[in-house]
């Protein structure tokens, strides 16, 4: 953007229907109080599956399928071009995690990502009176003087009796 400024729409991978599926099944971002609530939210918090000497974890399958969709998403988008992404899931390949596992931590790591953005983005918006986003003092009527309301305006004086035709 112009402004200097980043919005979840400029994210990599997230086109103008992961952005509203993000904001409509979000909401409010602050109600979640950490990226680590919200990745257990989202479904892409890692799960232990270690078994004996084997240190592994695994994708959960809980958490808000609509939400998780739109990083999984985003993940493939950002492996399908020269991205941070793509390097930081190669990096997982070199250091011994099999793909699903590297794709794991990419998505854990959008997650982070994304939440950190709306975080960002939700202090953007200013609150006017009561905290209301976008309630302003001034007044959005159309009438140059905001102080006389329609109520004290004068009224047309009594309508003149008209003469009623004769029938007939």
């Amino acid at each position: 953007m112009s402004s200097g400024t980043c919005t979840t729409l400029d994210l990599t991978g997230i086109g103008p229907s992961g952005a509203a599926r993000l904001l409509g099944d979000i909401a409010d971002i602050a109600r979640f109080t950490s990226r680590a609530h919200f990745a257990s939210w989202n479904g892409t918090a890692p799960i232990d599956a270690s078994s004996g000497e084997q240190n592994r974890h695994r994708l959960s399958r809980a958490g808000n399928r609509r939400i998780n969709r739109a990083l999984h998403i985003m993940a493939i988008v950002q492996l399908r071009r020269d991205t941070e992404g793509r390097r930081y899931y190669r990096r997982r390949l070199a250091a011994g995690k099999t793909p699903m596992e590297a794709l794991r931590a990419l998505k854990r790591r959008l997650s982070d990502i994304v939440y950190r953005q709306m975080v960002a983005d939700a202090k953007l918006i200013r609150t006017g009176p009561e905290g209301h986003a976008g309630a302003t003092l001034q007044s959005s009527a159309a009438d140059p003087n905001p102080k006389i309301d329609t109520s004290e305006k004068p009224l047309p004086g009594p309508a003149a009796p008209q003469p009623r035709p004769k029938a007939g």
